[in-house]
């Protein structure tokens, strides 16, 4: 049974940095390909970052490239993404993501909230 929990979250002040986990199981986290998603009050969930099954290549949306950082422990069955510099547009839950068998599995989020 495939399950994804994050943490990390929490109240940050603007330029403060947080770092996400995601503890996989049920499958292979190598064999995957990794995504975090976020979904901000009355808006659509959005891709955040990426990261491949092999050779860790990754991809970001063009609101957090050279702020976040998508990584993976494969030994620890964790996906990271290290937040730095955030914003208060940065607020969201924030969701980790695999796709397997066709079908699409989320974990419950953890809610980030970048405020003074």
């Amino acid at each position: 049974q495939v399950q994804l929990v994050e943490s990390g979250g929490g109240l940050v002040q603007p330029g403060g940095s947080l770092r996400l986990s995601c503890v996989a199981s049920g499958f292979t986290l190598s064999n995957s390909i990794m995504r975090w998603y976020r979904q901000a009050p009355g808006e659509q969930r959005q891709l955040v970052a990426a990261i491949s099954s092999v050779g860790g290549n990754t991809n970001y949306a063009e609101s957090v490239k050279g702020r976040f950082t998508i990584s993976r422990d494969n030994a620890k069955n964790t996906v990271y993404l290290q937040m730095n510099s955030l914003k208060p547009e940065d607020t969201a839950v924030y969701y980790c993501n695999v796709f397997r068998s066709r079908t699409n599995y989320w974990g419950q989020g953890t809610q980030v909230t970048v405020s003074s």
